[in-house]
């Protein structure tokens, strides 16, 4: 998450002619996003087994670092996060990790 420096308001991410900035709704305030991350996700679903299967697609432009997230195949404790909601409205939303060192992707149900 950032917060606008100025009013300390949620900044969301937007896409503004091609760049990824977050942008306040409160003041306005705009700021560009650095971070030039490319990872893709593709979900295949087999209804004979209910298996999901993640591949490669590009991550969300919302994906943001944080520092403490256990990598459970090599231990790192930094990667990306993204939230999505994949089941029911009136369900939790999914939140979406993947390694900043060797790129493996795993959810967390909240």
């Amino acid at each position: 998450m950032k917060f606008c420096p100025k009013c300390n308001s949620l900044m969301l991410p937007k896409k503004v002619n091609g760049k990824n900035v977050y942008k306040c709704n409160k003041c306005g305030y705009e700021e560009e996003d650095h971070q030039t991350i490319t990872v893709t996700t593709k979900v295949k679903h087999s209804i004979k087994d209910k298996t999901l299967v993640l591949e490669e697609q590009p991550m969300p432009a919302g994906a943001q670092k944080i520092k403490g997230i256990l990598c459970p195949s090599c231990g790192n404790d930094e990667a990306f996060f993204w939230i999505l909601q994949t089941r029911r409205a009136d369900e939790p939303p999914t939140r979406f990790y993947k390694c900043t060192k060797c790129g493996k992707v795993w959810r967390e149900y909240e």
